[in-house]
């Protein structure tokens, strides 16, 4: 099963990933987990990207794909995989596509976690409430601000991918167990 999965920040996609894993016996491909490995292997990609981001900027698209792209030729790829946090643009999904028509790699689906913005908010802000540990972008003006940032370059994808028959939307205002067979229900159709 390859899978990508979108949703805006508190939707669930976390959780779930772990459900899928669990459920289809494939990895979870998270940006920021495969650019750590890639640093920690000290890869020529993971260097290059380890300098940008001390000088604390963002590590170019065409640094991330290369990197993504090495990770996918990773054995435990090969049963499957779910992309989270990646592609978050359309170019990042052109770049998608080609890496994967390249590897003669098909998706079989992407799933979108669908929630409500104002209940977005409350869930954030009561995990933040919960959790010992307090992030700094747990704040409601900060909260907002992702979520615009998700509306105008993610968001996008739900078109992009619906065009290639690929979305499978699940209500995630469910409770953790009903999206996971939501989403289980989704990918069997």
């Amino acid at each position: 099963m390859k899978l990508i999965l979108l949703g805006p920040p508190g939707a669930g996609k976390g959780t779930q990933a772990k459900y899928l894993i669990e459920d289809y016996d494939i990895v979870q491909l998270s940006t920021g987990d495969i650019l750590r490995a890639a640093i920690a292997k000290k890869t020529p990609l993971g260097l290059k990207a380890q300098e940008i981001m001390a000088k604390g900027d963002l590590v170019s698209d065409e640094i991330v794909n290369a990197i993504i792209s090495e990770r996918l030729d990773d054995e435990d790829c090969q049963n499957g995989f779910i992309l989270d946090g990646f592609p978050r643009t359309i170019a990042q999904a052109d770049a998608l596509n080609a890496m994967l028509d390249e590897k003669n790699i098909s998706l079989d689906a992407v799933i979108e976690l669908k929630v409500d913005e104002d209940i977005l908010v409350k869930r954030i802000l009561n995990r933040a409430k919960e959790s010992d540990q307090t992030r700094a972008d747990d704040n409601e003006e900060v909260i907002r601000n992702r979520l615009k940032v998700y509306r105008e370059l993610t968001e996008p994808l739900v078109e992009y991918y619906s065009a290639k028959g690929l979305i499978k939307s699940v209500d995630g205002t469910m409770g953790m167990e009903k999206v996971r067979q939501a989403i289980k229900s989704a990918l069997q159709e």
